[in-house]
């Protein structure tokens, strides 16, 4: 049995070993970085979609709506993109690893999304319905100059927070066989016998990412809520 006190730094972490892979690790730094953004966009836009809809009066838009959020928040991320790559071809349609990630990835994140649009909405004062109202303004110009430039300011900082999830979520990809950053790690863990290092490294690239994405998500929240301050 190892006495705790022969135990090295080395034994957990080879700094040696992590250099020397780490080249070919980061090799799948595009793909991570390509199912986020893509991911993030289609989430945006299917996001502000449901959000709208989920508020609307017409129980036709409003329900779906609210199923859709309801389903999506409520199952793992990993069965739906076992849905996507397993499930559909045995209806007859076939999608890339990357396709299906990309289009998991946005589904649920467009559930997340809805929910902090609505909030965001909700908190713009009804007051300034009405005051566009006066300036007859229509509903959809009301809606584009007035509400949404306001929502966006209020939405933004916490949007950044789902860029965060979908960012460490992509290693579930590696589960389709994409060609991710958690997929490169695993094949050098299998060649060098060292999972142990392979992995808090992987551990520390994401960390890293996700570092940058806080600093980023701290000033919009500066920025945004000291605007909103002020406007009240």
């Amino acid at each position: 049995m190892m006495i705790f006190n022969e135990v090295t730094f080395n034994d957990f972490f080879d700094i040696e070993l992590a250099l020397e892979n780490l080249p070919f690790i980061l090799g799948g730094v595009p793909i991570m970085l390509f199912i986020t953004i893509i991911s993030m966009g289609f989430g945006l836009i299917l996001g502000l979609i449901l959000a709208l809809w989920r508020g609307s009066k017409r129980k036709y838009l409003r329900w779906p709506a609210r199923v859709y959020i309801s389903f999506m928040r409520g199952t793992p991320m990993l069965v739906f993109l076992f849905i996507l790559y397993f499930g559909l071809p045995m209806t007859g349609l076939k999608l890339s690893a990357l396709t299906a990630a990309c289009l998991g990835f946005g589904l649920n994140s467009a559930a997340y999304i809805a929910e902090i649009n609505r909030a965001a909405f909700n908190s713009i004062d009804h007051g300034q319905w009405e005051s566009a109202k006066a300036l007859n303004l229509s509903n959809w110009q009301t809606m584009r100059k007035v509400i949404f430039p306001q929502a966006v300011r209020i939405a933004v900082p916490s949007l950044t927070s789902v860029v965060m999830d979908i960012l460490k979520a992509t290693s579930l990809a590696a589960v389709i066989t994409v060609p991710e950053l958690f997929q490169k790690t695993q094949i050098v863990a299998g060649r060098t016998y060292d999972a142990m290092t392979m992995y808090i490294l992987l551990a520390l690239i994401y960390w890293s990412f996700c570092i940058v994405l806080g600093f980023m998500q701290s000033y919009l929240e500066k920025r945004y809520s000291l605007y909103v301050t002020n406007e009240h």
